[in-house]
Formats: C-alpha cells, sequence, structure tokens
C-alpha cells in the first residue's frame, strides 16, 4: 500500500482539506507538524493515538515537526462547552519542559516550541499583521465558537485560532512546513491557518485530520474526561496500562490495532481471524497491550506488566517482591495476618460485614485465597507473609503478616 491507502485503510483520515494531497502524500516528501498544548506535564494515550501519525508519515519520508504550545497554552484551546482553565506560567513552563522530553523520548522528532516566535510580538503588530486577514463572520461560523456562543466565549479563548494559524505560518515561511496534521476537533483551526497562508503568501497549504480516538462509553481519552492514560509510568504504570488495554472491549480492539499499533494488514487480519474464532483468549487485547507498552516503555516494561497482571489473576503473589506487591496493589485495602479460621477472618476485617453474608459468599465460590476458591469457613491462611483475598469478581485485599 502507499501512504494514503495505508492511512485509509487504518481510518485514520477523517478529512483532508484539498484532493491534491493525496499524490503529494504519496510520491513527495512533506514536512509536516503536528502540537500540543502544555496542560500536563505528561502526554496521555489520546496524544499518543494522535502522535503516532509522525511515526507513519516518516517510515513514507516525510518530516515531522512536533510542536509544544508554550504559547497558546498560555490562551487555551475553547473547550466545547466551557472556559478552560488558565495555567499559571510557572505550570506551564513546567509542563513545557516534561512534554517536549517526553515526546523527544518515544516519538524522536525534532521539538519547536511557538513560545519562541510568538513572544516578541506586541498587541498592534498581531492586530495588524494578522488579525485584520480574519473575518469576524468568517470565524463565528466555526464550529467549536460556534458551539459556545450560547453560553459566551471570551476574547481570549476566541483569539486562539488566530494564534494557530500564526504557528502554521510561521513554520510554513521558515521551515517550509505544508501540511497540518491533528485530531478532527481541529478541523476548523487547520483551516483558519490555511486561509491565513493563503492570503499572506499566495500558496498553498494543506491540512489532514483523524478521527478521535474514543472508548467504549464514546468519550475520547483526555484528562478532562477523567480517562487519561498517562504515557509517563509514574502517573500510569506500565501495569496499570496493561490492565486497561487487555480489557479492551471486543467492539473496539481490532479498530486500536489499526490506528495504534504498526502491525501490517496481514498481521492484523491474522489476528482478528484468531480473536473471532476465540474470544475468550483476548488474543487482540494482549498483542494490543504488548504493540502499545513495549513503543512507550519497553520491552522490559511489558513484561514486568504481563508477568504482574498473571500474579493478580491467579491470585499467586509469591513471585513478586515487596515494593511490586506495593506498586501492583496500590489502593487495594492491607489488612494484618491473624491465625483465625477464615469466616472469622471476613468478618473481624470487614471484608464481610456479617457471618451470614461471609457464609453466603463462601457457599456461592465468590471468595478466592490466592486465586484458589475457598468454601471451608474453618480455612485458615497460610502462614507467608502476603496472602490474597478476592471476593466476587473485583474487590481484592492483601492480607500482610
Amino acid at each position: 500500500m502507499n501512504c494514503y491507502e495505508d492511512l485509509k485503510w487504518r481510518g485514520l483520515i477523517k478529512d483532508i482539506t484539498s484532493e491534491e494531497l493525496i499524490e503529494k502524500l504519496n510520491h513527495e516528501s512533506l514536512t509536516f507538524y503536528i502540537g500540543t498544548d502544555p496542560t500536563a506535564d505528561s502526554m496521555h494515550i489520546g496524544h499518543y493515538s494522535s502522535f503516532l501519525i509522525c511515526k507513519r508519515l516518516a517510515q513514507y519520508g516525510h518530516k515531522p515537526l512536533l510542536l509544544i504550545g508554550g504559547a497558546t497554552g498560555r490562551i487555551g484551546d475553547p473547550k466545547p462547552s466551557a472556559e478552560r482553565e488558565m495555567k499559571t506560567i510557572e505550570e506551564i513552563e513546567k509542563n513545557t519542559l516534561g512534554l517536549s522530553k517526553q515526546a523527544k523520548e518515544i516519538f524522536g522528532f525534532e521539538i519547536v516550541n511557538n513560545w519562541d516566535w510568538s513572544k516578541d510580538i506586541n498587541f498592534i503588530d498581531f492586530l495588524r499583521d494578522y488579525g485584520k486577514f480574519f473575518n469576524i463572520n468568517y470565524m463565528l461560523d466555526k464550529d467549536i465558537i460556534r458551539r459556545r456562543l450560547d453560553t459566551g466565549i471570551t476574547y481570549t479563548e476566541f483569539s486562539y485560532m488566530i494564534m494557530q494559524s500564526l504557528d502554521f505560518l510561521h513554520l510554513f515561511e521558515n521551515r517550509n512546513c505544508i501540511l497540518q496534521v491533528a485530531g478532527s476537533d481541529q478541523w476548523g483551526n487547520i483551516t483558519a491557518g490555511i486561509d491565513l497562508i493563503k492570503r499572506k503568501t499566495g500558496k498553498d497549504a494543506y491540512g489532514l485530520v483523524m478521527p478521535l480516538i474514543l472508548d467504549k462509553n464514546g468519550n475520547k481519552f483526555g484528562k478532562s474526561e477523567g480517562n487519561a492514560l498517562w504515557l509517563d509510568k509514574n502517573k500510569t504504570s506500565s501495569y496499570e496500562m496493561y490492565q486497561y488495554l487487555i480489557n479492551t472491549d471486543d467492539t473496539l480492539v481490532i479498530d486500536y490495532l489499526k490506528k495504534l499499533t504498526f502491525l501490517t494488514k496481514e498481521e492484523i487480519e491474522s489476528i482478528e481471524k484468531e480473536h473471532l474464532e476465540s474470544p475468550e483468549k483476548r488474543i487482540a487485547q494482549k498483542e494490543l497491550a504488548k504493540q502499545i507498552i513495549t513503543d512507550i516503555h519497553g520491552e522490559q516494561e511489558y513484561i514486568h506488566a504481563k508477568e504482574v497482571s498473571e500474579a493478580l489473576f491467579t491470585g499467586n503473589v509469591s513471585n513478586l517482591n515487596d515494593d511490586e506487591i506495593e506498586s501492583v496493589f496500590k489502593g487495594v485495602p492491607v489488612i494484618s495476618y491473624e491465625n483465625i479460621p477464615l469466616l472469622e477472618f471476613l468478618v473481624k476485617t470487614g471484608i464481610c460485614s456479617s457471618k451470614r453474608e461471609g457464609r453466603e459468599f463462601l457457599q456461592n465460590k465468590a471468595i478466592s485465597v490466592n486465586g484458589e476458591i475457598v468454601s471451608d469457613e474453618n480455612f485458615v491462611l497460610t502462614d507467608k507473609k502476603y496472602n490474597l483475598i478476592r471476593r466476587g469478581k473485583k474487590k481484592y485485599y492483601l492480607i500482610k503478616k
């Protein structure tokens, strides 16, 4: 497949600004950029899904620039329903450093910061050199602006479109960057930048937007949606990411393999066939977790996450050291060991509210100890440093001697 066909097959093209772009993607070497604002000190899986386009296009000979919005981050991209909380300058500078370092480590391409060319533009020059090229009616017709008119939008947010357009113009004039790539929610900003370039230079630029990656509830991944999977393993561990990905909904997993991995069409189709034949084996989900975690955190982190996950699933924590156990079971109640019958222990520690409830759990095979179902109320925990009790499907309790 050529470049455009590959992107199309993977479902990575929602729209392009001109059919001319197809020929250029397939037969030329384009400099392009994709950007993000420093709203946090780490990217999340939503950024990852978008920024992977850099690696894909680079494989076809195109040249990526990764833009960190040190200037636009001071303004804030308008949210669909409410004004974005404005960050302090200290937060923005800290986040900019964090994102720049992370993007370089994961994606490996050149990083640019729009603060470098925006900081010296004064307000009068901004209005004379750029503002005059933007018709208010044109801006009001942009989807993100139109959706905010009923609730209100500040002049600061309203100006964001001009600032992002200025970025595209700067990179067009100084780096021969003729293409901006982004998620579909940035379509209005991209087309505004293309119009600015045309009016200022008389030349053509292009835009490509990708569908947003959504979770099973139809929400995009992100901090404001409350479902951010951070790429920083200190914020979301490899184990936590593995757990999320291994539980990807069957209806989404093949789509994720296309969009979030570099597996070939043939490889994905083979995985899909196996997955449809034996969905209970979660073959596609396991491959998804392997590909993403290896790419972000490295092979050893993936292997460790897999081993820890298997230990949790089986209930066998004997192969984990103390640091691993504390990391895996962070947030899980830790209960002191007592050498007493299990039913009495369940009630005394609050795992069950009463002996009656405890007996019901035991009789219904809803209590397991170290991965083994226990129904004997006189069972005594093994005399070792850690035991793991699971009540039902998701309630875990770490018993520590």
